[in-house]
Parts: structure tokens; sequence; C-alpha cells
């Protein structure tokens, strides 16, 4: 099947017939990429929620050159051959995603200080770069209290974007989702039907999946800022997943582990709970080393790979 030719910012990139705007500018990387915070590669459905990824179609394709009307979700339009997209070089999508960035952070407490998604937060990168410096709304913001959906994960829903990444992983990966969206419009919330727990074997990455900091992980809630932790890739043999994982680590203390990621923060294997929760300890893994931060993150400042012999001594 030939390739499809398609020009982002300028820069054109072959692709396959069927991939959208977003994964064609994923295949370039760098500042072409749009964000995303609903769109999620390996959740099938996703995307198409949170408009953050916005871009402009200046031609449709090589045989009909006329421009699309309105901005296009990147994350659920195919490329076509010859087709032109603008994201930075769009002013229009630059101030629409402003818009939608002001928009997401409509009901957003100011919890950076004290959330544990701080330093790994795509709200926050999205705001640091597109966000206003003062609030315009003079209205009162939904509040939520805190809850437990299980004896492992905190819901904060006063935090949410209504992504729906965590109903997908319910409906995708575990065996049977209890969670979903309740209400309508601006009384539309994530919780469970009358206050029953999320209990499966792979409900932890709903806390992965999440872009901000409504689902927690409630055993390493506020035991240390991520950016005082460092992290190194490990494995152990599982029979329910991969067993591939990321140790936090904060001296020789295991604080949390989770699945590993890409540069786009989506998981690279979903993990089960039971290497995620349930050991705590180095000795239950094969440490492999520091792991590389590739995105921009505040993570990334820590030079983990300035000193390998730390993952030695840590298995000593």
């Amino acid at each position: 099947m030939p390739l499809l030719k398609v020009t982002i910012d300028n820069i054109e990139v072959e692709v396959e017939a069927g991939t959208t705007i977003m994964n064609a500018a994923r295949k370039i990387g760098g500042s072409v990429v749009p964000p995303a915070m609903c769109y999620y590669s390996k959740l099938e459905g996703s995307g198409g929620k949170c408009r953050t990824c916005l871009v402009k179609v200046a031609q449709g394709s090589a045989k009909d050159p006329r421009p699309m009307p309105k901005l296009v979700a990147s994350c659920r339009t195919l490329v076509q051959d010859g087709m032109v997209v603008q994201n930075i070089t769009s002013p229009e999508a630059m101030e629409s995603r402003q818009a939608i960035t002001e928009f997401l952070l409509l009901n957003h407490p100011l919890d950076c200080p004290v959330c544990d998604q701080a330093g790994e937060c795509h709200l926050q990168d999205l705001s640091y770069v597109h966000g206003l410096q003062e609030t315009r709304t003079v209205e009162e913001r939904r509040t939520f209290k805190p809850i437990d959906i299980g004896d492992k994960i905190k819901l904060n829903m006063n935090r949410c974007i209504l992504c729906y990444r965590c109903v997908m992983v319910g409906d995708q990966i575990t065996e049977k989702r209890v969670h979903g969206v309740l209400g309508r419009g601006d009384h539309a919330e994530i919780s469970t039907h009358i206050q029953r727990a999320v209990d499966n074997d792979f409900s932890g990455n709903m806390i992965d999946v999440c872009p901000v900091g409504a689902l927690t992980d409630n055993t390493f809630r506020f035991k240390s800022r991520v950016w005082f932790t460092k992290p190194f890739d490990a494995h152990r043999e599982c029979k329910k997943c991969s067993g591939k994982v990321v140790l936090w680590m904060k001296g020789e203390e295991l604080l949390r582990v989770t699945g590993r990621k890409d540069k786009y923060g989506e998981l690279e294997e979903f993990i089960c709970n039971d290497c995620r929760f349930d050991h705590k300890e180095t000795g239950d893994w094969v440490i492999e080393g520091p792991r590389t931060i590739e995105r921009h993150s505040v993570i990334s400042q820590n030079h983990y790979l300035t000193n390998p012999g730390d993952a030695v001594r840590i298995v000593k």
C-alpha cells in the first residue's frame, strides 16, 4: 500500500493510510506534536474529548486542496495524501489552545503545591505554555470531597478534566468496570455507583493513565515530591503481567512502583496490582539501572545517568 504524504508545520512526512494527524506529528516529533489530554494510543476509542490537540488543516488533500472550515481534533482526524496541517504555525490553533486550557482550568483548584501529580502533570505543562497568569472567572468552582475508590486509589474529583481514560481502562483492561461518569453537563463526575470499590488486578493502571492528579496512589500519598525521587527500570517474574516497571526511590527506600511510560506519558505496558502495590522491597526486583526520563518535565532535571553505580549500590 503506498504511503501518504502529509505536511505538518512545513515538515513533510510519509505515513500509512489510516494514520491520524496526531500520530503523523509524533512521527516527526518535537514541538510539532499537539498536546493530548484524553487521547491514549493503547486505549481504543480514546480522544476527541479534551480538544487541546485542535489543529488547522490548510489543505484537505492533493485532490481537494480546499481548507477545512474549522479546526479539527488531530487525534481523531485521518490524514489524506497531500494534506497540509498547521499546528504551532497557526495563530488560530494557538488561540484556541489557550482558550481550551482556560476552560480546563475553570474548576481546577490551585493544588499543585500539595498534589502528588505535580512534576508529572500534563495539565501543568499545558497551563505553563498556554495558560493565563490570572483567572478571569468570578463564579464559584464546583467542589468535591476526596474519596477512596478502593483501598489503594484516591479520587479527587476537583482535579478531574473528564478525559474518560480511567473509564476506558475499566472497560478494556479490567474484568469488570464498576466506575464511570455519573451526571450530565457541569454535574458530570467520575464515581462508583453507591460508593462501590474498584477492586481488580489491573485497576492501578487508572492512576498511570490519569493526565492530572484526580486519581492518585494512596500508598504514595504525600510521601515525597516526585523530583526528589530517582526512577530505576526493574523487572520480576509475574504471571499476570510483564513485570517490567519503574521503581521510584528516595535514598534506599522504595516509595512507589509504576508502569514504564514513553516520551508522551503513555504506558508501554499495563502492569498488575501485585507488582504495583504488593512488592515494595528492592529485594523483590531485578534492578536494570537508572531510567532515562525523556519528557521535558521537572523530573528530568535530575541527572540520573551521571552515576549508574547507584543501581548496583541499591541492589547490594
